[in-house]
This record gives structure tokens, sequence and C-alpha cells, in this order.
């Protein structure tokens, strides 16, 4: 069992989680996630490392509650015990790689959408701490979803936020400002990290080819079981298929099939419908044909 040491609603639906994971908190690194299980009936969920410190032990996660096991998570309070907390999984990012000297050597932009910026302030604070302060755009549906800020502003070079609403900074798409950044503020960039909503990733990758930036993005969104065996998280890049679990979750975003990836999304979307509508009705046992899927047929 895996204790809940802290607790924090950072938006709606959206809770930062510090659990007691010693052994993970010493040998985590950026762009790394766990495999989370609540109790004894509860399923796998993958979630991407927000944090970690080895002389507390403890690790933070971001969880966002949209479905029937991320919903039964987050009813959990700090002091409560979580079944299975494995990790660290998947390959760290690439910039936890790279040679420091190189990496001094170039201009990173990070661009975020959502719940992306929790996977985004472990590799922000990994390059502060080697003396390196990349750009963040971070991009939400409006202020009141803006995670993490105060966190990213203190490991980063200029923090840039974009709300769709325009309750809050630069109002429009993180697209949008990126390429007002690149083209009227004349900012260069080496190299372009994003992370969020697959299609947000597909269009920061389409602007990133026009300006001929590197590109790298992480589909920990396709991900189910942590491992790879279930398939759920295959995906084509370069034209070869690839096992986000366990080759990624970080891909070169000019060579990944987008259009495949969000295809894939949709596999589990008429499964989880009937899942919460079980869970809000535990009494139902007849047939789910007239429940509303989103679409799914």
């Amino acid at each position: 069992m895996f204790k809940i040491a802290e607790k924090k609603l950072l938006a709606p639906d959206i809770y930062l989680m510090k659990v007691e994971a010693p052994r993970i908190a010493k040998t985590a690194k950026p762009g790394q996630f766990v495999i989370v299980i609540t109790d004894e009936r509860g399923e796998r969920i993958p979630l991407t490392i927000c944090d970690y410190d080895s002389k507390t032990g403890l690790v933070a996660i971001v969880v966002q509650a949209v479905g029937s096991s991320t919903k039964e998570m987050v009813k959990l309070n700090e002091g409560d015990s979580l079944r299975d907390f494995v990790g660290p999984l998947g390959n760290p990012s690439e910039l936890a790689n790279m040679d420091i000297e190189a990496l001094k050597k170039e201009k990173i932009m990070f661009v975020a959408g959502g719940v992306g910026a929790a996977p985004v302030y472990p590799q922000l604070k990994y390059l502060h701490g080697l003396g390196i302060d990349a750009d963040v755009i971070v991009g939400s549906k409006s202020k009141n979803y803006m995670i993490l800020e105060d966190e990213m502003r203190a490991v980063s070079g200029n923090f840039y936020p974009a709300t769709d609403d325009g309750s809050y900074g630069f109002k429009g798409l993180v697209t949008n400002l990126l390429e007002d950044l690149i083209k009227n503020k004349g900012k260069k960039y080496d190299r372009v990290v994003t992370i969020g909503p697959m299609i947000m990733m597909k269009f920061v990758c389409k602007l990133t080819k026009k300006y001929g930036i590197k590109t790298i993005v992480s589909l920990n969104s396709i991900m189910v079981d942590g491992t790879g065996m279930c398939g759920a998280c295959r995906v084509t890049v370069g034209g070869k298929t690839r096992f986000t679990c366990v080759e990624g979750p970080e891909f070169d975003g000019h060579l990944v099939d987008f259009d495949e990836a969000m295809r894939r999304q949709t596999i589990y979307k008429s499964e989880e419908a009937v899942k919460l509508h079980r869970q809000n009705d535990p009494q139902e046992k007849g047939c789910f044909c007239k429940i509303d899927l989103g679409g799914v047929k």
C-alpha cells in the first residue's frame, strides 16, 4: 500500500497527489510514468510523474477525473492509500540523456496543453537544475484550468499562458502563440517539446516542421496497461509500429501518424461510457444500447 501524503485541487476535477514511494523517488527521471491501481477492483492507470524528491520519498502525480477509475481515485484523501504504485516505467526524456554542454547550447521551448503541464514541469525543473531556463507555453480552456503556473514560472525562462476564452494571457491556440513568438517577436528555438491533447500536438508539429524545428512529443495519453501487451499504445512512427509504453512515451513528432493515434484513442470510449453509467447507477443491469456513446458506434 502507498500512502497519499498530500492532495491538492489544482483546477476543476484536476488534483495533485503526493504519494509515499521512496524507491521510485530515488530512481525516477523526467518523462517517466507510474502505473497506479486504486484498490483490489481497480484497473491499471498509467500516469506521468509530475515531480519526485529522493529526500522525502514523495512522488507527485496529477489526476484528472474524467473516467470511472480516475473518479474513484480522486475520492481518496490524505492518509488514504493506493493499492499499487509501480514505476518508474517508460524511457526518460531525451533531454535527460543528452550531453549537458550540448544541451546548454540549445534554445528550448515547451508547449503544454491542459494536464500536459504536469509532465512538462519535471523536464523544466531538470533543465533549471543544470542552469538552463527553457521557455514554456501553457494552454488551457480558461484561467481556472491553468495548472502549476507558479511552479513552472520558478524554473523557466519565459512563461507564456494562453487561454481559449482569453481570460488569461494570449487569447487563442498555443500554435498561434508559438508562431507569433517566432514570426513576429523574433524568437528562435532549436527544439520544441510538446505534451497535451493529441490534436494540439499534431498542429504544433505541423507548425514546427514549417520552421524546421526539431520537435518531441509525448504520447502518454494512448497508454493503457503500461507494458505494451494490450496493444492499445501502438503507434506508427516513421512508417514503423512502435509501442508507446515500452519504446516511448516520447517520439519524434514529425514522424508520428497522429490521425492513426487519435483513432486509437477512441477504442475504449464506449466501454468507458458503460462503466460510468454503472458507476452512477449501480442497480442498472439492463441493456446499454440507449447510452450516448459520444458518436462511437
